[in-house]
């Protein structure tokens, strides 16, 4: 199956910080959890992304947060500058990537203005979580794409062995 994974947690450094949210190398998982993450990427065909620089954002970059989750959209850097367009642009690219390459399921990071699926940061750069999804999650929600953030690795490795036993 063909799964797009937001770049950082693929060891690339593509964060706002100039890091990455690698699986595979953090503590935060369990080995468990390493080694399903490493067998969706052995089993399946991957598309690395990020939406933030597809949107044209630098790498590292100003932190962002959502201060307007319903239209009109808007998102804005720590230091007040609006960046939503940039965030728009890559909800887009991240979609047109999607429907281009008839990808069907995402892995995309937790809590982030973009990728998270669950929840979001509550846009005054206070570090609280607040449920919603980023620009891009909640587009390809909206067209019926599954996404999934790297705490739900159980979850997306059992509904891809689900989709395989029924091949």
């Amino acid at each position: 199956m063909k799964i797009l994974i937001s770049s950082c947690l693929l060891g690339e450094d593509v964060r706002y910080d100039g890091a990455n949210s690698a699986i595979a190398y953090t503590n935060s998982f369990t080995f468990s959890e390493k080694e399903k993450f490493m067998d969706i990427l052995c089993e399946n065909e991957i598309y690395s992304f990020c939406p933030e620089v597809s949107g044209g954002l630098s790498i590292p970059r100003a932190p962002a947060e959502i201060i307007s989750a319903k239209k009109p959209f808007m998102v804005k850097n720590e230091k007040g500058e609006d960046v939503t367009v940039n965030f728009l642009l890559g909800a887009k690219n991240t979609l047109d990537l999607c429907l281009s390459e008839n990808i069907k399921v995402v892995l995309l990071k937790s809590n982030s203005p973009s990728c998270g699926n669950e929840k979001i940061y509550d846009g005054t750069f206070s570090g609280k979580l607040v449920e919603g999804e980023g620009l891009t999650a909640k587009l390809l929600l909206e067209n019926g794409i599954l996404v999934f953030n790297e705490f739900q690795i159980n979850e997306l490795y059992s509904f891809l062995k689900k989709c395989n036993k029924s091949k």
